[in-house]
């Protein structure tokens, strides 16, 4: 097992996932199939588009893959991780001899968004072949992972244009949250097919070749010439500074608008829903998966589902990419249940497992318990998936055992949530913030150890980690009445740049001195970036902490400061309409 892509469920487990002849995954593929059409149709356009630009820097513009490099691509790929792969790429590309450092920019965006789409279109057409579930459930991971990629570099593109027409609504932070979010999802994928094998596997893999290298390299030039600096702990400019403004207690981060303030902060009873979900049938929908059918696609003013006091348990539940702004409301932790029961033993991938799933940007759930209760003995078994950029959990539980809460990618807010498990409970790349919240280690099973975060930081380019500020990290009741005979550890590193940062947090006596787990042996202990920052409690002191390079003792409030709801994900300018209260900075 290659430790620096899996995840041991320590001990023992896999991945698997659905019924491959079941009309819903044949629904599924076809969509994506027309879907992969018409976006190569609109990546044709759009490099014709491109090329004919290009062509415009010189007379006859002719280039091949046997181009010299000029001193332009030279310079451009000397930047970059994977050199040889850029040089290729930009080589192959018209017009590239004639191009300067910043059309650069725009071509690796343009080859790398044309690789993309050809993968998810070519990859669709074996769609039919007949495949066995875990199989099934690995390549449907992948055309939906890749789908939200091509999506991803399209924007990112639209940003990068060289005649300089820059979106209003992005910025050169959404372009590398966009952008790591595009290796991320490619990672997923090429794990979800790590543990199968035969034709389908082979066939994927070749289509899937140097798509995360190709990112890697975007994300390089880009962070190199954007004048940002992403590659450590991201730095505020001028724009951003203002744009915080004087925060306190009660703001958010800029995604979150008046309205949404608002209904995060009134009652239940006084929030006009365009859905309400009831068991009884005295709602619009009895189910959840109904509700979400009757949210419109793209919508750019916020769909407020209610869901009612209740156990609803449907397995799979997922607001998919095109599903953008919706907000999710129960009645409150322990009284909306929304469980699910899927784990790897149903021979499908951890991606696939979750409970509720959501990739649509400006996600919102308030006042609801998400729970897996497959149980520790099914190992991987998610009870919460969020993908969504600018998404907001607040006041929520979220319960399971192994992989209880998946913060895959993006731009997240955890508020005043409650969240159980056991091994590597809290995993994903997101950047991603969680403040007042409660983190309980569960009993796991015999010989298990607890850690509470598995961060997979691919690259040194991407802004992703997870920063714990402000919160308590407890132990279950369980936990604490088996006295002391499992160990549990605040994370591990699944990648080789890991970055997660306690701050000013109680931990409880529950916690090992060391404070870390290794993941296996000395991987990424020189690369992976571990602070601790004021916390307190019995199992805060910091003494006999681990002595890995990568490891630090945070001293200068400065450098704490950049893991914050206002720097590290530039909560300031989107938590505000969301009406959850946050923190902006260290400190009130």
């Amino acid at each position: 097992m290659n430790y620096g892509r899996l995840r041991p469920s320590d001990p023992g487990g896999s991945d698997r996932h659905v019924d491959p002849d079941s009309s819903s995954s044949r629904n599924s593929t076809l969509r994506l199939v027309l879907l992969a059409i018409l976006s190569l149709a609109l990546l044709l356009s759009a490099a014709a588009s491109a090329t004919v630009l290009l062509l415009k820097l010189r007379p006859g513009g002719r280039s091949g893959p046997n181009l010299t490099p000029t001193s332009a691509i030279s310079r451009t790929c000397g930047l970059t991780r994977y050199p040889a792969l850029c040089l290729d790429a930009l080589a192959a590309f018209p017009a590239a001899k004639a191009a300067s450092d910043q059309d650069l920019v725009h071509i690796s965006f343009n080859v790398t968004l044309q690789r993309f789409s050809r993968a998810l279109y070519v990859s669709s057409t074996i769609g039919h072949l007949p495949m066995e579930p875990r199989v099934r459930s690995a390549f449907d991971d992948c055309l939906e992972l890749l789908d939200d990629s091509v999506d991803a570099l399209r924007r990112s593109l639209y940003y990068v244009n060289p005649r300089g027409a820059k979106s209003s609504s992005g910025s050169a932070q959404d372009v590398v949250t966009w952008l790591s979010a595009a290796m991320t999802n490619q990672d997923t994928c090429t794990e979800g097919l790590a543990d199968v094998s035969g034709g389908v596997k082979e066939l994927m893999s070749a289509r899937l070749r140097d798509l995360s290298e190709l990112v890697s390299n975007c994300l390089a030039i880009f962070s190199a010439t954007s004048g940002e600096d992403f590659d450590g702990v991201p730095i505020q400019n001028r724009r951003r500074r203002r744009l915080m403004g004087n925060s306190d207690g009660d703001e958010m981060p800029w995604w979150l608008g008046k309205k949404e303030r608002r209904l995060l902060q009134m009652p239940v009873t006084a929030i006009q829903a365009d859905v309400t979900v009831s068991k009884d049938g005295n709602g619009t929908c009895t189910t959840i998966s109904e509700a979400i059918k009757k949210a419109p696609e793209y919508g750019t003013r916020r769909f407020i589902i209610y869901v009612r006091a209740g156990r609803y348990e449907e397995d799979n539940l997922k607001v998919g990419r095109k599903k953008t702004n919706l907000m999710f409301v129960g009645d409150g932790k322990g009284k909306t249940v929304i469980s699910g029961s899927k784990s790897v033993f149903d021979n499908m991938t951890t991606f696939h497992t979750a409970s509720f799933a959501a990739s649509g940007a400006g996600f919102i759930a308030r006042d609801i318990t998400f729970e897996n209760s497959a149980g520790p003995a099914k190992h991987q078994a998610v009870a919460l998936r969020v993908g969504a950029d600018h998404a907001v959990v607040y006041r929520c539980n979220i319960i399971g055992y192994q992989d209880t809460l998946y913060v895959h990618s993006n731009r997240q807010f955890f508020r005043e949530c409650d969240v159980y498990g056991t091994v590597d409970f809290i995993f994903g790349n997101a950047a991603v913030v969680f403040q007042n919240c409660s983190l309980y280690a569960r009993r796991p099973m015999p010989m298990q150890k607890n850690t509470i975060t598995a961060q997979n930081r691919k690259d040194p380019n991407q802004n992703t980690g997870i920063s714990i500020h402000a919160c308590r990290i407890l132990a279950a009741p369980d936990l604490v009445a088996s006295n002391g005979s499992f160990l549990s550890y605040l994370g591990r590193p699944w990648k080789l740049y890991s970055r997660t940062v306690y701050m000013m947090s109680y931990i409880g006596s529950h916690v090992h001195p060391r404070g870390w787990l290794e993941w296996n042996a000395t991987f990424a202990l020189d690369t992976l970036y571990y602070g601790e920052y004021m916390n307190y409690g019995p199992g805060g002191s910091v003494g006999q902490r681990v002595n890995w390079t990568g490891y630090r003792v945070i001293t200068s409030p400065v450098e704490a400061g950049k893991f914050t709801v206002g720097q590290f994900i530039f909560g300031s300018s989107w938590l505000p309409s969301t009406g959850v209260a946050f923190l902006a900075g260290l400190t009130v």
